[in-house]
């Protein structure tokens, strides 16, 4: 598909700003999506790429480049979106793991009445399925510890709903709760204190820019981990059941071109993936004296070896 971005004559400017760690491993897909479209990257657009990486400060900053720039539209990676919010005349873009809704940048999914679009990886279906993926990989868990971000909207409904799972599947649930980066210390604590036998964590931005401590230090308990997405597998969770997240910002371009081509943001529906992989971690696996079951794996759509 060839986009009008062929007869754009002027470089449009976007400004692309994240939380994560740089470089942000989802500018590429990105760009790949503008590609497909026809857009050519110093010719039709340019990037303008600023990285906070937890540092509040220069987030804040960032955002007010935002408001007193001249630019087409912004991307938010990660939880930049909150500091974003306050940006009014600018058309934003965002791939979220939570609920747009309760963030307040959206009226509905359908028509977000705004100058917010994007996508949402929330799925409430999905949390209860990861639940009984782990209780197919390591059937004698009895005790699961739930690691959950609780600033982060959509946060209660995906405890409700996983811990409605565990309970059906014979397990008792232990809810383990920890506010931004500060609190996480404290809640790994909590977490070793539990004696649960494998543990849950929800997908969202702090989770993910902490995934490695996280991981090892469940390596180092001996806990079975699930996640959300698989950048935690690669960083060495055994687990993970969710949407693949680069390819949200592959699709994010679609709408990125849709803006530049004039629509509004308000008219865009926020879109909900589809599609869902199984990554699983093997040599974890190993290191945990886990035997993952054969039908389980064959129906993996990753397997880091």
């Amino acid at each position: 598909m060839v986009s009008q971005a062929q007869q754009a004559t002027r470089l449009q400017r976007i400004f692309w700003v994240s939380t994560g760690s740089e470089p942000d491993p989802f500018v590429d897909g990105f760009r790949e999506g503008l590609s497909e479209l026809g857009y050519i990257e110093g010719k039709h657009f340019v990037l303008e790429l600023r990285h906070a990486q937890g540092n509040s400060a220069a987030l804040r900053s960032a955002v007010s480049e935002l408001a007193h720039g001249d630019f087409a539209l912004a991307v938010s990676s990660g939880p930049a979106i909150r500091e974003m919010r306050t940006v009014a005349a600018v058309p934003v873009l965002f791939s979220i793991s939570g609920d747009p809704i309760e963030l307040g940048i959206a009226r509905s999914l359908a028509r977000p009445a705004g100058n917010f679009t994007g996508s949402t990886f929330l799925s409430l279906d999905v949390a209860g399925k990861r639940v009984s993926l782990v209780k197919e990989a390591v059937q004698s868990v009895k005790r699961l510890a739930v690691l959950s971000n609780s600033d982060h909207p959509g946060e209660s409904s995906e405890w409700r709903v996983t811990e409605q799972a565990a309970l059906m599947l014979g397990m008792e649930p232990v809810y383990v709760p920890f506010k931004g980066t500060p609190g996480l210390d404290a809640a790994l604590g909590a977490v070793s204190q539990a004696g649960a036998d494998a543990m849950i964590v929800f997908p969202d931005g702090e989770t993910m820019v902490h995934r490695v401590k996280i991981a090892e230090f469940a390596i180092a308990h001996k806990l079975p981990t699930m996640f959300g997405w698989g950048a935690y597998v690669a960083a060495g969770g055994l687990l993970s059941y969710g949407a693949n997240q680069r390819a949200a910002y592959v699709r994010l371009a679609s709408y990125a071109d849709r803006i530049l081509r004039g629509e509004k943001p308000a008219d865009l529906p926020i879109e909900q993936p589809t599609a869902f992989e199984l990554c699983i971690n093997l040599k974890t696996a190993k290191s945990l004296d886990i035997r993952i079951p054969e039908l389980l794996l064959a129906r993996a759509d990753e397997i880091i070896e």
